[in-house]
């Protein structure tokens, strides 16, 4: 279009505009913001006092925050674990497995529901569900509908279902019929067995943690079988013939193989089953002797139910009994952490048995622990690079005091959103370390470089690095909070191991920008008239040396 085209002229009009207003309005900004700059340049002390609180501030919300390994996640999936009464039998296993399966396959979350027993231990048996797409289950996350499916489950009598969410994290390797296992050892096996159950009913009271459960499986009913071997002489039975034919009875003795042409086919001897559902049947059990008397069992024997051990559980060569545990719906492991730490003192626990976290909830506590020389680790790596950067040991000094302020903001989201302190949140911090400190750098370059080349004072220095430098300090926090928001408000399968990366970010950098812009000028100024003060003070001191060497 031509130069003098009125529709060439008008878009033009416009954009200039509005490039204008906006002029004004960042002009309106830089003014205000060097306004209230001199005025808190005038009050530095109370900035000062200010960046004190911050730092005690972190302190406190470190230690009151709850804290976490990984997030909890919604993949859509759950498995789950049953444990029955442990004398049950298998067909009775199966009843009850048909019966859980049908109680979780009626809730309206769940798409589909795979259960199987056998294997292994008699009275347990493993289930995998599948739930339906987040948007239809009503936003349900799969916590909560464990939590929707606990009372139902609790109703069934005989055995338990424990339901857990599958994570695509995990770690530690110990596994269990819930999510994180509490371990007791003792010195005898006699001191485990007794004091088991009780922690394990403390730890049930804990409102902290849910579906406490254990690995210990000490009361398997079996039937003992005690012969008179003087009686069974007597009358012509010895304890190999009888072990035998008991053996060949209730044992499911192979006894041959029969070969065809294609297939091979075992020759298993036993009583038939209507004979085994019962040991009562050990009454009508008859032997017969080589010159064809009948001796009934219950002449030379006695028997009756006894209690055994299924399985004697050990870790590093001492008699070990597992607790897991899951958390409830906005439970954190730090809390749980704490309140099964104080259990066994609370109720008396002898000295002899000993409790200690395993699997994921010790990875946990072993973090937890390395969490605050982990950040004290990257302050000092950080203070190092800085110091080699600018040849100066106290600037790094200004330039890390810019962190606090984002350690605070950081915390005060996490406990906004209800979310955790875990290792993703962590991430999240170690990221502000970096992003946060180019605030500092941005200004204490420039009035670094106006005080050696110019001559300025440090405060005409400074004041003016924050004017000029207040654009691309906004502009790049801008761009890095941006970025960040679509993980702290991101939806959706996996969102919940994204979330607290983004809250972290988004926290710190908000808190940090507000105050950063204030306290970084206050430090610098204290920092540099306490560099003029040594200076002087190095320089007083060589000059007294100076003349105590001039003889007199």
């Amino acid at each position: 279009a031509a130069p003098g085209n009125p529709v060439a002229r008008g878009p033009a009009r416009a954009w200039n505009s509005v490039t204008r207003a906006s002029a004004r309005v960042w002009r309106g900004v830089v003014d205000g913001y060097s306004s209230s700059l001199s005025w808190v340049l005038d009050h530095a002390g109370l900035m000062l006092l200010l960046l004190l609180v911050t730092i005690g501030l972190n302190v406190y919300l470190y230690t009151i925050v709850p804290k976490g390994f990984f997030p909890q996640q919604d993949t859509g999936r759950l498995s789950g674990s049953i444990q029955a009464d442990q004398g049950i039998s298998f067909q009775s296993m199966e009843k009850k497995l048909e019966t859980f399966v049908s109680i979780v396959g009626r809730d309206p979350a769940v798409a589909t529901v795979v259960g199987f027993t056998g294997g292994g231990q008699r009275n347990s048996a493993s289930m995998f569900i599948t739930l339906k797409p987040l948007a239809e289950r009503g936003a349900m996350t799969s916590d909560q509908v464990i939590a929707r499916l606990r009372p139902q489950l609790a109703r069934e009598p005989g055995a338990r279902l424990f339901l857990q969410s599958t994570q695509e994290l995990r770690a530690g390797g110990r596994s269990g019929a819930a999510q994180y296992q509490y371990t007791l050892q003792a010195d005898e096996l006699a001191v485990l067995r007794a004091w088991e159950p009780r922690v394990r009913l403390a730890l049930a009271e804990l409102p902290e943690i849910t579906d406490v459960n254990t690995d210990t499986q000490d009361r398997g009913e079996q039937t003992s079988v005690i012969v008179d071997r003087d009686a069974a002489a007597r009358l012509g039975l010895d304890m190999r013939r009888i072990s035998a034919s008991l053996n060949n009875a209730f044992g499911q003795r192979q006894v041959s193989t029969i070969y065809n042409p294609l297939n091979q086919y075992r020759v298993v001897m036993e009583v038939a089953p209507r004979y085994w559902q019962s040991p009562e049947i050990l009454r009508d059990f008859v032997f017969v002797t080589a010159d064809g008397r009948s001796i009934p069992l219950a002449s030379i024997a006695t028997f009756g139910p006894t209690n055994t051990p299924l399985a004697v559980n050990h870790q590093s060569g001492f008699a070990a009994s597992t607790l897991s545990f899951n958390l409830p719906v906005g439970g954190s492991l730090s809390s749980a952490r704490e309140a099964i730490s104080g259990t066994l003192a609370r109720i008396g626990a002898p000295s002899t048995l000993q409790g200690g976290f395993q699997g994921t909830a010790r990875l946990f506590t072993s973090s937890f622990e390395s969490q605050p020389w982990l950040i004290l680790a990257a302050f000092v790596a950080m203070y190092i690079v800085l110091g080699i950067l600018y040849e100066s040991t106290l600037h790094p000094v200004t330039i890390l005091s810019t962190l606090p302020s984002a350690g605070v903001g950081a915390l005060l989201a996490l406990m906004i959103a209800k979310s955790e302190f875990n290792i993703i949140a962590l991430i999240g911090v170690l990221l502000l370390i970096g992003i946060v400190k180019k605030n500092a750098i941005m200004m204490i370059d420039f009035a670094l470089d106006a005080q050696r080349r110019r001559g300025l004072s440090p405060r005409a220095a400074i004041e003016e690095a924050c004017r000029l430098r207040l654009r691309p300090i906004l502009m790049t926090t801008m761009a890095a909070l941006l970025g960040a928001l679509p993980l702290a408000l991101g939806s959706g399968d996996g969102a919940e191991l994204r979330q607290p990366l983004g809250i972290a970010i988004v926290g710190g950098l908000v808190v940090s920008q507000v105050l950063t812009l204030y306290t970084t000028p206050v430090v610098y100024l204290h920092l540099d008239r306490m560099r003029d003060f040594f200076l002087r003070r190095r320089a007083s001191l060589r000059a007294w040396r100076t003349r105590s060497q001039v003889p007199a």
